[in-house]
């Protein structure tokens, strides 16, 4: 194996290892021990099987909405407004939730389809803000973010207020058949593990072996050459957002139905945005994103061991994760950086009978005037 391949396999672990010693010289800098602080976390992650479960309850809908943004990504959009489809998907479960009685056969997958298809929906309002109304994507999904917000605000406080009166915590506690079955006493649903293993295996095969995967790759790298293919930019627009929202509404679909039971405030979490970043460290990588969530998932679960254990603010996860991002947009690309490229020797220019030519065709050496 050459060395200039040995880089390329090693380098994309570099900005990981230099964001966690940036952080340790944060922690010294503060008097902290970093073994201490990165002992709290891990113990917070992955101490004992309610912390591996309450990971992954957290897990789930963070990698469902990661990898509906690799759709977007691969079409060059970039979906701000996916926090607000996880809203609008939180919304859509609780109007079946609030408003159907029926058995959980009937109430959960009813419930899970109406939030793909609000989410689904929100997206086709960014979708069409940027085909229709020429209004970039990250201007109009943050719109749309903050008017999700203030719908939930509106619909807790209102409409959906619990009987004994108005309250910005969140709505009356669903009834059980519309909650996911859980392990235990934890916030895990089994069921949302196995929608998002399926989710998973959906967008890898839209992605690597299906020609609309094919056309969303032609768009992301340039716009105006897959017109001219035939590639319709305005319907490819709309359909990767509108998938992509469709798998934020069931993260939010699932996050509502299992780590809460009712419609609250702030029920993303913030786990849109943290799924920008997840897919961003993952270098697009559909294989790493699963890791990368589950890596996000065990840091920010781990952080609140780590302010009961250390006394450092809890926020010590999000500059972690911040740090590692940041460190690989800036230096994750060693071909940019100029390491691992191979230099031109004189070995490699075109050669006649065993020597080199000059750029006029002539072997070097070989007497010629």
């Amino acid at each position: 194996m050459t060395r200039q391949r040995v880089l390329q396999i090693v380098w994309p672990a570099v900005p990981v290892i230099a964001a966690l010693i940036f952080t340790s010289a944060l922690l010294l800098l503060f008097d902290s021990t970093p073994v201490a602080a990165f002992g709290a976390m891990i113990e917070g992650a992955l101490g004992d099987s309610a912390k591996r479960l309450s990971m992954l309850a957290f897990w789930v809908p963070l990698l469902l909405s990661s990898i509906g943004l690799l759709v977007t990504f691969r079409a060059g959009l970039w979906n701000i407004g996916i926090e607000g489809q996880i809203i609008l998907g939180a919304i859509g479960a609780t109007v079946i939730a609030l408003n159907v009685n029926a058995p959980a056969y009937i109430l959960i997958p009813l419930e899970l389809i109406v939030a793909m298809l609000f989410g689904a929906l929100w997206a086709a309002l960014a979708a069409v803000l940027k085909t229709r109304g020429r209004v970039h994507e990250i201007f109009g999904g943050l719109a749309l973010n903050n008017i999700a917000i203030i719908l939930t605000n509106y619909l807790i406080s209102g409409p959906w207020q619990p009987e004994e009166g108005g309250s910005f915590r969140g709505t009356a506690p669903f009834q059980d058949a519309a909650l996911l079955p859980l392990i235990g006493e934890s916030r895990f649903a089994p069921l949302s593990l196995v929608l998002a293993i399926i989710a998973f295996i959906l967008v890898l095969v839209a992605l690597r072996g299906t020609f609309w995967g094919l056309k969303l790759k032609a768009l992301g790298k340039n716009a105006y050459s897959s017109f001219l293919l035939g590639v319709s930019s305005e319907r490819e627009i709309i359909l990767a957002l509108m998938f992509c929202g469709a798998l934020a509404g069931l993260g939010g679909a699932v996050r509502t139905l299992s780590w809460f039971d009712s419609l609250r405030q702030s029920i993303s979490g913030g786990i849109g945005f943290l799924a920008l970043l997840v897919v961003m460290l993952a270098n697009y990588n559909i294989y790493a994103v699963p890791v990368i969530a589950l890596f996000f998932s065990a840091v920010l679960g781990g952080s609140i061991t780590l302010q009961l254990r250390t006394q450092l603010h809890s926020s010590l996860g999000g500059i972690l994760t911040g740090v590692m991002v940041l460190f690989v947009l800036l230096f994750g690309d060693a071909s940019k950086l100029g390491i691992g490229r191979r230099k031109p020797e004189e070995d490699d220019a075109p050669k006649v009978s065993g020597r080199p030519i000059d750029p006029f065709g002539k072997e070097i050496g070989s007497g010629e005037g």
